[in-house]
């Protein structure tokens, strides 16, 4: 498994919070279990004492995407370097999936859960694969979505560095937006020059 992948826990607890919107959805144990997708057992450990934690976290890593947002690469690093400093990881080699054709195990690394609790453990696989996200792709590849009032947060892969949004949701409510102001601002013009294009 490329280690990479592990960037996509930051961004799902990121947005389980849409602060302009005043939404929480991190307000059970059950729904800490949701952010561990197929790690079933990571999840199994989650407690009701967990929520609060895992919401401190969520509002750090929200930090390191707007400073990164924000154009701040070095508070960004700063921000991301307290977090793997505070939950390290504990990596290990694993040929648990698919073997390859000859029949040889896949060997990759995989990052352990942190014993101590669910959280730390969450904490530290989010740090760590957003910290390889950042030095692989830059700084400047997390981002916030421009689609207002939306504000998640979202991993820049495009080739060109073009990404705006969290999804193709937000860029065609954003484009139609768009679209419609332009509209506007056109008919406003006319209707006060008395001339029609």
């Amino acid at each position: 498994m490329e280690l990479a992948y592990y960037s996509d826990y930051a961004v799902r607890l990121v947005n389980t919070e849409e602060p302009a919107r005043n939404k929480d959805s991190l307000t059970s144990v059950e729904a800490i279990r949701e952010l561990f997708g197929t790690n079933a057992q990571a999840a199994r450990r989650a407690t009701d004492g967990d929520v609060t934690r895992f919401r401190s976290v969520r509002g750090r890593l929200r930090s390191v995407f707007e400073a990164a947002d924000g154009g701040d690469q070095t508070l960004a690093v700063d921000l991301l370097n307290s977090l793997l400093l505070e939950f390290p990881v504990s990596p290990q080699i694993s040929g648990h999936d698919t073997p390859k054709e000859d029949g040889s195990p896949d060997w990759h690394m995989h990052l352990a859960d942190h014993p101590s609790n669910v959280t730390a453990g969450y904490a530290a696989i989010a740090s760590m694969g957003l910290a390889f996200h950042l030095t692989e792709y830059g700084v400047d590849r997390l981002g916030l979505c421009e689609a207002a009032p939306c504000r998640n947060a979202y991993l820049d892969t495009s080739t060109n560095r073009s990404r705006r949004y969290c999804s193709d949701r937000c860029a065609t409510r954003a484009n139609v937006a768009a679209y419609r102001a332009r509209k506007r601002l056109e008919t406003s013009r006319s209707d006060s020059t008395g001339r029609t294009d």
